[in-house]
């Protein structure tokens, strides 16, 4: 199973349905950006872009799997009131005042696309991202500054200190509490650090069943630092941040490419501290276009060997 939110989670379930029949995403639901943000404002409900982003990842590479990844991924132009608005983010919107419940409305759109997987939120509630933050201001660059929402975190021009969640300690999804007790990998990463994979973290039923589970754990570290939220993380920063919210956490495996490493032993001493055993491999993307980007396909080889 994985957890995250975006393009980050899209990326590691593209490699992850190659490897397994059976997988499962947990995804973050603190978007307030964008035509998720609309759709939660207008209806009170849990953003689906993430959502919709992981769906669109489990659909096959038959014609049926590649047109329903495209039909949901669509956006309207124009300047009515659709526009921006992704198929996908309707349908699930849809499919949730059908069936009064996000889990089963979930259920229905990947069983109509044929998705490899099941999505599941991380919880059943809209949450907000509360992060305090170094010198948001550039007037008082020494102030720290609580920022609200994923939007503004995660476009930050200061360092993030340390985020939380409003409502504080909020109630995780039943279905992703038992897909943690019952699986035998569990992802975290690539993805937006403090506003797809670290809130996953802060939210005290998941984190101890991540921390409790006897799955394998594997961390997937971001290619390139994220201007904004990330910039200047090294490597082994990913890492460091994880041991600071979570210093009981083990990690068994970290995987991260070995073109962008660029202190390898500090690298090392941050898995150290968590138990984890390094893999370094080719997982960016080898067009040039898309730099910065894993490789569902190389991805898919690391996920193969790290497993084996």
């Amino acid at each position: 199973m994985a957890l995250g939110g975006g393009h980050g989670l899209a990326a590691s379930l593209q490699a992850l349905r190659r490897v397994t029949d059976h997988l499962t995403a947990v995804v973050g639901v603190a978007d307030d950006g964008g035509s998720s943000g609309r759709l939660r404002a207008e209806f009170g409900i849990l953003p689906p872009g993430d959502l919709r982003m992981a769906l669109a990842a489990l659909c096959g590479d038959d014609s049926w799997g590649r047109t329903w990844a495209r039909v949901i991924q669509h956006r309207f132009g124009g300047d009515g009131d659709l526009a921006g608005h992704s198929v996908g983010n309707l349908l699930i919107t849809a499919l949730w005042e059908q069936t009064g419940d996000p889990v089963t409305g979930l259920d229905w759109v990947a069983s109509l696309l044929g998705a490899n997987g099941r999505v599941l939120p991380c919880s059943t509630h809209p949450l907000t991202i509360v992060a305090e933050v170094l010198g948001h201001d550039p007037d008082r660059p020494e102030a720290v500054t609580e920022v609200r929402g994923q939007v503004e975190v995660a476009t930050t021009p200061g360092d993030v200190l340390h985020i939380a969640l409003d409502p504080p300690a909020p109630t995780a999804c039943p279905e992703a509490l038992t897909a943690i007790a019952e699986a035998d990998a569990i992802v975290l990463g690539p993805g937006s650090w403090y506003t797809s994979v670290m809130p996953h973290l802060v939210i005290p039923e998941l984190a101890r069943a991540i921390a409790e589970s006897p799955a394998q754990r594997i961390v997937v570290l971001n290619l390139n630092p994220q201007t904004g939220e990330t910039t200047g993380f090294a490597a082994h920063t990913y890492l460091d941040v994880l041991y600071n919210y979570l210093p009981d956490l083990r990690i068994d495996t970290v995987i991260a490419d070995r073109h962008n490493v660029e202190d390898v032993a500090a690298l090392r001493r941050s898995c150290s501290d968590l138990g984890a055993e390094a893999f370094l491999m080719d997982v960016g993307h080898p067009d040039g276009a898309r730099a910065g980007m894993h490789d569902p396909q190389r991805l898919a080889v690391a996920f193969d060997t790290v497993l084996a």
